[in-house]
């Protein structure tokens, strides 16, 4: 009898999982590191070879990666609904990838505004250098239509966006940039491939850093690149070689160890956050909440539409524009750490650079911004945390 549909959670148990040999096989796949990979004969390096140029993952170099790493690219796979992945360094490395793999001098980039910092901070000025060109869209603004040029050939969004969670309507997106013969490349790093997939949706690359909930404990520096074009990821592939861009077995093991508890550390994060949003609702001192599973959320209809849950980010807008202010209160938290990352298990707090938020046309005030990650604490403990800081800073 045929088995059922596995649903995801299901099958990410087992993505990537080592096969039986003589009849035995670990749970988890093995450590396998090296540098130089070791041929049984002429024969075998060039057959290997062969298929490595025809495009398949196989390694025939360190660089090129272990099983260690091919496990982590099916699971990952899994979770993107992707033919191709590729791992990378960092985050913003996995993003350099796409902008360099994909774009020559003389093509233009339609630039979703509210986008991570470090795009237009460090990948903008690097391609501007080599002849790229770039302009902002306001997802607020509906589709493009008025920036698009003749030389377009990436839009690049994040949905939902860096420190607002600005929803961007993905699909509509996709329909407008296949009609003109453009590429859409999406940061999908905040749904994590659980809870939001860009590539189901009509996206051509889904972007992550495995930096956050994948790792789930802050302990490693990863990204990956996925598309389901097989054309698009040769391109990506080439590259990726030249770029020389690797991530050790060891990193590669700790992301796929993550991916096994992905689901349930999820979930307890979205409990968690909406406990704090909604009870950052209820204080005086905050004049807005950041947060697409709340039902006054501009966004909450997308998000619902094309999201399958929320994770831990929360931020809010307090009354006061002094970011001395809200450095204070960050200083008065107990629970929550200062740190400029999040997806790990432990709760954080960070002020929101006002230098990013004026590049956002979705933020429109002038007060100071916290962002919140809440971790896997208990939310009645994070809450009373916050409340002690709000009494003694800003009562």
């Amino acid at each position: 009898m045929t088995s059922p549909a596995q649903r995801k959670a299901t099958r990410l148990m087992r993505a990537g999982a080592p096969a039986f040999i003589d009849g035995t096989a670990p749970v988890n796949v093995p450590v396998e590191r090296t540098s130089t990979v070791r041929f049984e004969s002429t024969s075998s390096q060039a057959a290997l070879h062969k298929r490595r140029e025809a495009g398949e993952a196989v390694s025939t170099y360190g660089r090129h990666g272990t099983q260690t790493h091919r496990a982590l690219e099916a699971a990952i796979g899994e979770l993107e609904g992707a033919r191709d992945v590729l791992l990378a360094p960092s985050g913003l490395s996995a993003i350099s990838l796409v902008f360099i793999g994909l774009l020559s001098p003389g093509d233009h980039v339609l630039m979703h505004d509210g986008v991570y910092g470090p795009v237009r901070e460090r990948i903008e000025p690097l391609l501007t250098r080599l002849g790229v060109a770039f302009s902002y869209f306001s997802a607020a603004d509906g589709l493009p239509h008025q920036l698009l040029q003749a030389n377009t050939r990436l839009i690049y969004a994040e949905s939902p966006s860096s420190f607002l969670y600005e929803i961007v309507d993905l699909p509509a997106l996709a329909d407008f940039a296949h009609e003109q013969g453009v590429l859409l490349a999406a940061d999908n790093t905040w749904g994590a491939g659980l809870l939001h997939q860009p590539l189901a949706l009509g996206a051509d690359i889904s972007i992550q850093a495995l930096t956050k909930y994948l790792g789930g404990h802050s302990d490693l520096m990863q990204g990956a690149v996925s598309t389901v074009d097989a054309a698009i990821g040769q391109r990506l592939r080439e590259a990726h070689d030249a770029l020389g861009l690797s991530v050790s077995a060891d990193d590669a093991y700790l992301a796929l160890r993550g991916i096994r508890t992905l689901p349930v550390r999820l979930a307890q994060h979205a409990r968690g956050a909406f406990a704090v949003a909604s009870y950052l609702q209820r204080v005086r001192q905050v004049t807005r909440v950041f947060h697409p599973a709340l039902a006054t959320d501009p966004g909450h209809a997308l998000w619902s539409r094309d999201f399958h849950g929320a994770n831990g980010l929360v931020s809010f807008a307090l009354r006061d524009a002094d970011t001395s202010l809200a450095a204070a209160f960050i200083d008065a938290l107990q629970l929550f750490s200062l740190g400029a990352s999040w997806g790990g298990y432990e709760s954080l707090a960070l002020i929101a650079p006002p230098r990013r938020l004026r590049t956002h046309s979705y933020w429109q005030g002038q007060e100071a911004v916290i962002r919140l990650h809440v971790g896997l604490e208990d939310a009645d403990d994070l809450i009373l945390d916050l409340a002690q800081a709000f009494r003694s800073v800003l009562s």
